[in-house]
């Protein structure tokens, strides 16, 4: 693992550095699970599109630079040191756009990625069932074929997006692996014959019931499906063949795309200014939690390099994604959980973060979600003992 950067990295970095600079908002944008932040989002997704910030690893004629995964991960570092908004694009361009590259048709791709990259088109995830979370290969929807498509049946829960969104993709049942096959013919196994599909939210037969929170943001919605038609362009890969497909979308899920080391880096830097300005440093118990937040998120970045130089090698990243995801999700909640004993009475207080920093507050409710969503923590460490240690299957 090399990690001294090149000239050029080094040019990249600086031009994203100043572009950047240039164009961040200075206030915090609304947030992004609301009606009127998902607006403003979607307007930062088209300014970061026009010069190509918005997909620097993609292809130049997608609206991408062409950039390598460490040039990326350079970008994602400078991002998150400028402060720059969330992306609300995030379930496209980290997860759908990545099964397209490797599964999809050169008509899909054409015609998805460049909509996507500026924000036109924002993508939910549809993935879980009201009885059918991390155990995926339960789903019960169903894609039933007709003349020129398919007509999606059933109900999708918890996705991602969707109250604001404009369409979406999924898993569904649809035989036993034939392209003809029908939700009766049930397979043997539960994870053969489903088909990954993309479907439009204003279809007719699609109802989306946004999901209450207690904070009052419809983060997520209820997808209710009754016969809405698909055509066959919008099916990913071969029809029946959806596990292996949905396997590479998880894997990037897990692994490198959804949680960059830069978010971690910057927060933890945050932390340490914030720690240094509100408290005594010699509270060696506060002390040593700051610096266990420096050292994890320092231990996260050299992990991710260690798998970007296995992918610059042609090496993919199978179940080591779950050691992946088991770490950020219970180091995200380690880190807020110190910023706020940090805070201390303002910890309570919604944007009660001083100016330098986030809003830890809001930072901690969402971190909590981070062992669940993903697959939940604990099936990954199921995978990490079957897949990694080799141990028995079943429960411990």
């Amino acid at each position: 693992m090399d990690l001294e950067f090149t000239p050029e990295e080094a040019e990249f970095r600086q031009r994203a550095r100043d572009w950047l600079a240039a164009h961040v908002p200075p206030r915090p944008l609304p947030s992004l699970e609301t009606a009127e932040g998902f607006t403003a989002h979607r307007a930062w997704e088209r300014e970061l599109a026009a010069d190509r910030w918005s997909v620097v690893s993609w292809p130049e004629e997608y609206g991408g630079q062409g950039a390598d995964i460490v040039k990326w991960l350079v970008f994602e570092e400078e991002y998150y040191a400028a402060g720059a908004p969330g992306r609300v694009s995030q379930n496209g361009i980290n997860l759908l756009a990545p099964t397209l590259f490797d599964f999809g048709t050169e008509e899909q791709r054409a015609r998805v990625l460049p909509a996507m990259a500026t924000g036109e088109v924002i993508w939910a995830q549809a993935w879980s069932e009201p009885e059918s979370g991390s155990d995926l290969a339960s789903l019960r929807s169903t894609a039933r074929r007709t003349d020129g498509g398919w007509l999606l049946s059933g109900q999708k829960t918890w996705s991602s997006r969707a109250a604001f969104a404009d369409r979406a993709f999924g898993l569904f049942r649809s035989g036993p692996g034939e392209p003809h096959g029908t939700a009766a013919d049930r397979p043997a196994k539960p994870h053969h014959g489903l088909t990954y599909l993309m479907f439009p939210l204003d279809a007719d037969g699609v109802t989306v019931r946004p999901v209450g929170r207690l904070d009052g943001k419809p983060a997520f919605a209820e997808l209710f499906l009754d016969d809405v038609f698909v055509p066959d362009e919008d099916v990913i890969g071969e029809p029946g063949q959806g596990w292996r497909i949905a396997m590479s979308t998880t894997g990037n899920e897990r692994g490198l795309t959804l949680r960059s080391p830069g978010r971690f880096l910057a927060a933890a830097d945050r932390l340490v200014r914030q720690w240094r300005a509100r408290t005594d440093t010699a509270d060696t118990a506060l002390r040593d939690r700051v610096a266990d937040a420096v050292i994890g998120a320092r231990a996260y970045e050299l992990f991710t390099w260690a798998n970007a130089s296995r992918f610059t090698a042609g090496g993919t990243i199978g179940a080591e994604s779950s050691l992946n995801k088991v770490f950020w999700s219970e180091y995200d909640i380690a880190l807020h959980e110190t910023a706020l004993d940090l805070l201390g009475p303002d910890g309570e207080l919604l944007d009660g973060s001083p100016a330098d920093g986030p809003d830890w507050t809001e930072g901690y409710v969402f971190s909590l979600a981070g062992p669940i969503y993903a697959g939940t923590n604990e099936i990954q460490r199921d995978i990490i003992a079957e897949r990694l240690l080799g141990l028995p299957k079943g429960r411990r």
